[in-house]
């Protein structure tokens, strides 16, 4: 069951469209679900000055997207880079455990736009920002909640 922030970041998402000629951009997905989430970001001196949202997806994803640009417009890069889906997930009292994958892809979104808006800077992202994983479903099999079954895994290919 989703709670009531969840239903209200779906119904009312906050910060959705496009920033046209945006500081950094980034693009994250999950192949087995078929979630994406694309961030833009505005940066000035060193703060979001604007964040915008485009993801399709169910409303998980499009909850998590929406609470992590609330979480970040306005904040630093140096808070941006904090943000973690657990951060995601507590900030919309919880989520199903089938559907924390949604939060890992809102992090994961908006570290890529950070990271993409240090690469047009000419500065390497990946000491600042990390590895950035854009299939999710990939990556999740090595995290502990296994987002994308909820240890559950009928028809996944997880293997614990």
């Amino acid at each position: 069951m989703y709670t009531e922030k969840v239903m209200d970041h779906f119904f009312n998402p906050r910060n959705v469209g496009e920033i046209d000629n945006a500081s950094g951009v980034g693009e994250v997905g999950n192949a087995k679900c078929g979630d994406i989430m694309r961030i833009y970001l505005d940066i000035e001196n060193d703060i979001i000055k604007d964040v915008k949202f485009k993801t399709f997806g169910c409303g998980a994803a499009v909850a998590t997207s929406s609470m992590a640009t609330e979480l970040i417009k306005g904040k630093s890069i140096d808070n941006a880079l904090q943000l973690t889906n657990k951060a995601v997930t507590e900030a919309l009292d919880g989520l199903p455990p089938v559907k924390l994958h949604c939060s890992v892809l809102a992090e994961q979104a908006v570290r890529a736009a950070l990271s993409d808006y240090y690469t047009k800077l000419g500065v390497d992202p990946e000491p600042i920002v990390g590895k950035i994983v854009s299939d999710i479903h990939e990556h999740e099999h090595h995290e502990e909640h296994h987002g994308c079954c909820g240890g559950n895994c009928g028809g996944c290919s997880c293997e614990h």
